[in-house]
């Protein structure tokens, strides 16, 4: 029985990651130093791991970074308030503030307070409607990234059938856009959805975005079809913590063409994104080039 080709998210991840390094010395040779501002509330240990890596690849390929960190108990318009210095500040090109948030403070407003052109997740509302209308504008890191694997293994996607499961507004319906977008037949399954497994066997792609630890085995999975894996669970295994995503990949390994692996796959791939997103902002908002399409991954 063949095994699944593994595709290596961190190896791509690499290869992005240099060709960007590129742009932000030509940046730099045009007077630009483009600066990612990265806001952490409270010491959420997943987070801490988080903002460390993103801080970590921007200084490596020449992004300027900027930690802003705050109590905890910061409350809502002392938030808001340094999220507006950095709007009006023109040497930040790039704002991201890191999710979670502790409890008393409100994602969304969080997230519409920040300036569309320097909204690097890609989670304003401004450019979630870009987005769905095939505008220029800034686009999720994380579907942007599994659009990319995706296009260096099946290259042409047009007419493929992909089935995304997961619904949530930061993966499940940015990644269905973009496979739209590329001309694919889609399928969204969620919690209420009859006959899941069925409908995901029909997939030539299955995207699985939905949380749950191993949900995906390969009854799920037709012989073949490309799988994308964005979940990461920590879960005990012989009393040892560990990473695991939505996909069960020993089974699913034995019966799709290519898969993802947990960690490995899509998590390098979303760092990669943000810093194309920050590189993009900083040029955009110097007038130097003509952003991308949203759909472009």
């Amino acid at each position: 029985m063949s095994v699944a080709h593994m595709i290596d998210g961190k190896a791509e991840a690499a290869r992005l990651l240099d060709m960007l390094r590129e742009d932000v010395s030509r940046l730099r040779a045009q007077g630009v130093a483009p600066c990612l501002a990265v806001v952490l509330v409270g010491n959420d240990p997943a987070s801490e791991v988080y903002v460390r890596n993103k801080v970590l690849r921007a200084r490596e390929i020449g992004i300027e970074s900027l930690e802003c960190r705050l109590p905890a108990d910061t409350d809502e318009p002392a938030l808001l308030g340094l999220i507006a210095r950095l709007n009006a500040d023109p040497a930040v090109h790039g704002i991201l503030v890191q999710m979670p948030l502790p409890a008393g403070l409100t994602e969304s407003a969080v997230i519409d307070a920040i300036a569309p052109a320097k909204d690097v997740d890609g989670f304003h509302r401004e450019n979630v409607g870009r987005l769905v209308l095939g505008e220029p504008g800034l686009a999720p890191c994380t579907p942007s990234g599994c659009l990319h694997l995706l296009r260096r293994i099946a290259h042409d996607l047009s007419g493929k059938h992909a089935v995304v499961v997961g619904r949530s507004n930061i993966v499940g319906k940015p990644v269905a856009t973009l496979l739209l977008q590329a001309n694919c037949s889609l399928t969204v399954v969620h919690s209420r959805s009859v006959n899941a497994a069925q409908l995901c066997r029909q997939a030539d792609i299955v995207i699985a975005a939905v949380g749950k630890p191993q949900l995906i085995d390969a009854n799920w999975v037709k012989p073949g079809a490309i799988v994308i894996d964005v979940g990461i669970n920590r879960i005990e295994v012989d009393g040892k913590p560990k990473l695991v995503g939505d996909v069960d990949y020993a089974s699913v390994s034995r019966v799709a063409s290519a898969i993802t692996p947990v960690p490995g796959g899509v998590g390098p791939m979303t760092i990669a994104f943000l810093m194309k997103n920050t590189i993009a902002a900083a040029a955009a908002q110097h007038g130097l080039r003509q952003q991308a399409p949203a759909s472009a991954a």
